[in-house]
């Protein structure tokens, strides 16, 4: 089989790459997905509060991927479900499996790396104990609850502050389950302000930060979790263990992007975020793969990855149609003074559009502070944050003045957060 483009993962971000590459010209799209229906993580978030950004409205998960999957019908994009990607090659050749079409190869022009991301589990933190059932990790439950009707405990307690620990919290708790900490390693939590408030706070369910499991109990299930507070250095404080009588523990310790397929192919995956180095226009080291997503960098909203992923098809229907610049010496974004990383990881002024979107995260909890975007020693902008937080992605959006400024060439972008000192 051959096709102009094809666009591995049918989530969010796979579908706005794909809606966003026909909308461009590109007819011979294939859109390959592993699970059994489009659509995602987000046939599983079935509470509300997507969509704000990209349709001014507050949806819930099915109801944001049901808009894009029916664009996508409607534009009459060929899918594949139950499809698993074997291997991608860096000359785009595309093996896969199906109960269907059995193993089959696909011929491409360019490819969208869009598979998201996997959660971390037990064993990746280490958690000491007995191996005993009822130690699910948070999405695993909330695909249990919420699509397949099974209620997975009744007394539970939750390792992590993640957006999906937070909102399992409060879900378990709707339905009928005792919640009795979220407990985090952190000095801060993990998620957003927004679902703290929502999901913890509107509920009486304590978070306890600088605080871990060190240890559970049980034999054929989770009878009783240890936990204790922990040091400047993450070590458990002797004397501080608290037991927890429970029969659930649900980790919500982080998500990992998926990059299997993405290493198969030589792409060069950027040790910070475990995603594919990428330019502006979402491409990666290898022409012609694009990513997008929670591939990239884990995102903490789905809008954000819709406008990622609609600049990686709009860009993937210009290499098919020839009209993407390469060069050999981009400009190179570095993270300085308070941030972990920058996307994109390089910049060819050429391929922009009107605008740049360069995206981050910072290191720590930061108030008062002033993000500072620098080319080659000179302040290309700067903005004031009154708060910033490693569990909020924050962005800047430089326009087509901002972008006059930066020279061509080996030059770097550097991004540093100054702490602003109150007058």
């Amino acid at each position: 089989m051959n096709y102009d483009l094809v666009v591995i993962g049918g989530g969010p971000a796979g579908l706005a790459a794909a809606i966003e590459a026909r909308e461009n010209g590109v007819e011979s799209i294939l859109v390959l997905e592993r699970d059994r229906e489009l659509g995602g993580i987000l046939q599983q978030c079935i509470h509300n509060g997507f969509g704000l950004h990209t349709f001014k409205e507050e949806l819930t998960g099915p109801e944001y991927a049901e808009r894009f999957i029916r664009k996508l019908k409607d534009l009459s994009i060929e899918y594949k479900l139950d499809t698993m990607v074997l291997d991608v090659t860096e000359d785009k050749l595309i093996s896969a499996v199906n109960t269907l079409d059995g193993f089959f190869q696909i011929k491409a022009k360019a490819v969208v790396l869009a598979m998201g991301c996997l959660e971390r589990t037990r064993g990746a933190i280490n958690i000491p104990g007995t191996r005993a059932s009822g130690v699910y990790t948070a999405g695993t439950a909330q695909r249990f609850v919420n699509m397949e009707g099974y209620m997975v405990g009744k007394d539970v307690v939750i390792v992590g502050s993640g957006d999906i620990g937070l909102v399992m919290a409060r879900r378990m708790t709707l339905e009928g389950a005792n919640v009795h900490a979220v407990v985090e390693l952190m000095p801060y939590s993990g998620g957003l302000a927004r679902n703290i408030v929502q999901c913890l706070n509107g509920y009486d369910i304590p978070l306890l930060l600088s605080h871990t499991v060190t240890e559970v109990r049980g034999e054929e299930r989770v009878e009783e979790v240890v936990i204790a507070k922990v040091d400047e250095d993450k070590r458990p404080i002797p004397g501080t263990e608290q037991v927890i009588a429970c029969d659930t523990l649900l980790l919500s310790v982080g998500l990992i992007p998926e990059n299997e397929l993405s290493k198969k192919a030589s792409v060069e995956i950027n040790p910070l975020t475990g995603g594919p180095v990428v330019n502006e226009s979402m491409e990666t080291s290898v022409p012609g793969i694009f990513a997008c997503g929670n591939v990239v960098h884990v995102h903490d909203l789905v809008d954000w990855v819709t406008e990622e992923s609609c600049r990686a098809g709009k860009h993937a229907a210009k290499y098919v149609k020839g009209e993407l610049s390469a060069s050999d010496e981009p400009i190179r974004t570095e993270a300085e003074n308070g941030v972990r990383y920058i996307v994109p990881h390089h910049i060819q002024k050429d391929n922009i559009d009107g605008k740049l979107t360069l995206m981050f995260r910072v290191d720590n909890v930061y108030e008062n502070a002033r993000i500072v975007i620098k080319n080659n020693g000179e302040t290309i902008k700067s903005v004031k944050k009154r708060h910033l937080a490693p569990a909020e992605m924050e962005s800047v959006k430089l326009k087509a003045k901002d972008l006059e400024k930066i020279q061509d060439g080996t030059l770097t972008v550097n991004v540093t957060v100054e702490e602003v000192v109150a007058q």
